[in-house]
Parts: C-alpha cells; structure tokens; sequence
C-alpha cells in the first residue's frame, strides 16, 4: 500500500511539472498587450505610446508588466485626492479608498465609478482578475478576495500606472 501512495504522488508531481513546462515553453514568443481601448483617441500605435510614456510605464501599461514591490512612491502616498491613470489621466481611485495591504504596491478596495475593466487572465496558470483603464485600455493591475470590508476586495495598483492629483 505504501509502494502505490509513493508512485501516484510521484505520479502527480511529475504531471504536474511536465503540464506546468509544456504551458510555459508553448508559447514562448506571444506578448501580452493591454487591452483595446473604450475610445478612439486613446487608439494609439506602440510608437505613439513608447513616445507619450517613460520605459517602464510602457512595460507596465501597454505589456501588461508589474513594477518591483516598494518601488513606487505612491505605495505611502497619505494625502487627500484622486489617482489617475498615468496613460490617459482618468480618475481611478479616491485616496479615501486606499488602505496598506502590506504587499508594496498601492492598494484599494474599490475604484471609482465606471472607472475601470476587468478580464480573467492565466499568465500564472491559475485564473487571476486583471483590471484596466476603462478609457484607455491600460494595465493597472490585479483584483484580489483578500481586502478590507465593506467590498473585501484588494485592488492592487502598479504605483507606476498612476499619477496622484491632491486635493487643493
């Protein structure tokens, strides 16, 4: 009985490890884009992009990057005002929103009115929540279960997808 627990979790394991590689060599080439923009002005070609955003926002907005927790300056941002979206300057979050998840990026628990998209992506192989800028198509982050009430929802923001405008 012992010899047959060892072989089907061996088994398992190496199916495991063999669906993970397969998934991650098979498409080795394919990159992810931000997702199509609500309007048409914010239709941009990559180019116009490259040229309207810093390097790294571009990885981040337009590829679907993630910055290095504790890089962004917005993450202890504790001033009154509104986040925008750094792409396209809509209002995402009110700063009354944010709270400190301990991650290193700034996080919420709930965007703006018809703020922002979401989709399901599988870049982890696991489902995640990806949200967007609803008008410009730019990546902002993940939709976490694990947040404050009254929404227990975690929006956890690319600090370099942002721009803070504090109240006057």
């Amino acid at each position: 009985m012992q010899r047959n627990f060892l072989f089907w979790n061996r088994r398992s394991f190496l199916m495991a490890l063999l669906t993970s590689l397969m998934g991650f060599f098979a498409r080795p080439f394919m990159l992810f884009a931000a997702s199509k923009s609500n309007e048409t002005r914010w239709n941009l070609s990559d180019e116009e992009w490259r040229q309207r955003l810093t390097p790294d926002a571009y990885k981040v907005l337009r590829k679907e990057g993630t910055e290095r927790p504790f890089s962004s300056s917005l993450n202890n941002e504790k001033r009154t005002g509104v986040f925008h979206c750094a792409g396209c300057d809509l209002p995402l979050f009110s700063s009354s929103k944010k709270f400190d998840s301990g991650t290193g990026w700034p996080s919420f628990w709930e965007p703006l009115p018809n703020a922002i998209d979401t989709q399901v992506d599988f870049k982890l192989i696991v489902p995640r929540t990806e949200y967007h800028c609803r008008c410009c198509g730019g990546h902002q982050g993940h939709v976490f279960d694990d947040g404050p009430q009254p929404t227990g929802k975690r929006y956890c923001n690319n600090g370099i997808a942002l721009t803070f405008h504090a109240d006057i």
